[in-house]
């Protein structure tokens, strides 16, 4: 589950995104609801939440102050009225991950997510839980006996509901994961090539460079070359 922290001062703004989350079972937990910031802080040091849902305007301590103090690894999505929009920008380049305008609707509240936590929610609840342990545990190893137990499913259930709501099999998918966070750390130049193959998942570097190529037609030294 990703865990998340909803700041505002409003009930009526946490209410509304709780019952977004449970009514389509949305692998988001709500850890903690702050309404100003100093709370905010405090809840957020304790949870260590991945995401943070932030209203700009509250009392003792406004969103910007929320950002400028919390860890770097907690993503934020901003709740702010249209005429404060002003403020939602000036929080986008302190790095907050989206906007949600008040009144909250569904379909903005998704693609912030989406855009938040790097993929897009399905209309099923054990999809969407299988997506969030393969983007959560890449790293490590995943199959379908994996993903069947922390569903309470069967492995071919899963293969099945996979197929139907993503159009691709569960591996190809997992190994589609791992490319792209490979490509990002040689991008950045943070690892070399066998750093990369073993920070995305991949202990044998033969594995590597046959998912890599069929992902980017390329392999790992020519796509570095490329980006030098």
């Amino acid at each position: 589950m990703i865990k998340a922290i909803i700041v505002d001062d409003e009930p009526a703004v946490s209410e509304i995104l709780t019952f977004f989350i449970k009514k389509n079972e949305l692998p988001i937990e709500i850890v903690g609801i702050a309404e100003d910031g100093q709370e905010a802080i405090a809840l957020i040091g304790q949870e260590k939440p991945r995401l943070v849902f932030l209203d700009i305007q509250m009392p003792v301590m406004n969103g910007f102050e929320v950002m400028q103090r919390s860890n770097s690894e907690t993503d934020f999505i901003i709740i702010t009225a249209f005429e404060s929009f002003s403020y939602a920008q000036k929080a986008l380049r302190l790095g907050a991950k989206d906007i949600l305008l008040k009144p909250i609707q569904y379909e903005q509240f998704t693609e912030a997510l989406t855009r938040a936590i790097g993929w897009q929610f399905t209309g099923n609840a054990t999809v969407n839980g299988v997506l969030e342990y393969i983007h959560s545990h890449y790293a490590e190893k995943i199959d379908l006996t994996t993903l069947a137990d922390i569903s309470y499913s069967t492995p071919s259930q899963i293969a099945r509901l996979f197929k139907k709501y993503m159009d691709s099999t569960v591996m190809t998918y997992v190994h589609k994961v791992r490319i792209e966070k490979a490509m990002t750390l040689l991008e950045s130049g943070e690892a070399s090539v066998k750093e990369a193959a073993l920070l995305s998942g991949y202990e044998s570097l033969n594995n590597f460079y046959k998912y890599f190529k069929q992902h980017t037609g390329m392999t790992p030294a020519a796509f570095c070359e490329k980006k030098s």
